[in-house]
């Protein structure tokens, strides 16, 4: 692919995983209708390993507490950090094992652009329902392991091509406030990138035999950066608003990919 389609691809893939847009639908859209070949997967490596490192460099205030906390806590020292950190822990373990078991029996039935459209649809219309009914009291600090799991959870279900960010929707289900509700959700990622990344590169450097290039690098650190902007609007946004412009234009993106899959629109 020519360098500019691989940027294209990188600051779409990155926003569009920061955004509870889909970032399935957008990929699959432009792949579809211009025709562009398949990246590779040591682009797509690169990509998440930029997308974990600008989620994790947002965050870090969060995981320094956590780092700290723990510290803390292996000297008898009781901390509300440490045991965020422990619920992050617990909450990733069901979401590694069932996501990998996903992807073993089920992935290739799901990765349709019918099943997309539909759950991009669905998942939106989940959102703006439990966004503008549910109470708004709760705060990553009143996390509980119940909580976490329930939106770990959510996570699996993510794994579904276009149920994005179900993992916010179920907070608000929860009963957290929008901002946490994306805090909480983008904390509880960062452990489960970083051991499907670790996975994904030994696939890649010792089954496949394959390597990251230099321009995969470049897309990379385009992803990070992109991840951080992404980040800072969504959290500005959510101090203020609601997730209503992501529920219309999530409507919009799965309108679009059931008239290609259903070929209401030719390509």
């Amino acid at each position: 692919m020519a360098l500019t389609q691989l940027i294209v691809l990188a600051v779409l893939q990155s926003l569009t995983e920061v955004f509870p847009v889909g970032a399935e639908g957008h990929v699959a859209l432009i792949t579809k209708l211009l025709h562009w070949p398949d990246p590779g997967n040591g682009f797509r490596l690169a990509v998440r390993i930029g997308l974990l490192l600008g989620v994790a460099a947002y965050f870090w205030s969060d995981l320094g507490d956590m780092i700290v906390g723990v510290i803390r806590a292996t000297k008898g020292k009781r901390n509300p950090d440490a045991r965020l950190a422990l619920q992050l822990a617990v909450a990733a373990v069901p979401i590694l094992g069932l996501g990998f078991a996903f992807e073993y029996y089920l992935a290739g039935d799901w990765e349709t652009l019918h099943v997309m459209g539909w759950t991009i649809v669905g998942g939106a219309l989940a959102l703006w329902l439990f966004d503008r009914m549910c109470m708004t009291v709760k705060r990553v600090e009143h996390a509980t392991f119940i909580d976490t799991i329930v939106l770990g959870l959510g996570q699996v279900i993510a794994l579904v091509p276009g149920a994005v960010a179900a993992g916010i929707t179920l907070a608000r289900l929860l009963g957290y406030e929008r901002r946490d509700a994306a805090r909480l959700y983008f904390l509880l990622s960062i452990p489960v990138s970083a051991v499907v990344i670790a996975r994904d590169a030994y696939t890649l450097f010792t089954v496949e035999h394959g390597s990251i290039s230099n321009i995969d690098i470049l897309c990379g650190v385009v992803a990070f950066f992109a991840a951080l902007i992404g980040l800072s609007i969504l959290m500005a946004w959510l101090r203020r608003s609601t997730f209503t412009p992501f529920v219309i234009y999530r409507l919009l993106l799965g309108s679009a990919v059931l008239a290609v899959a259903y070929a209401w629109v030719s390509v």
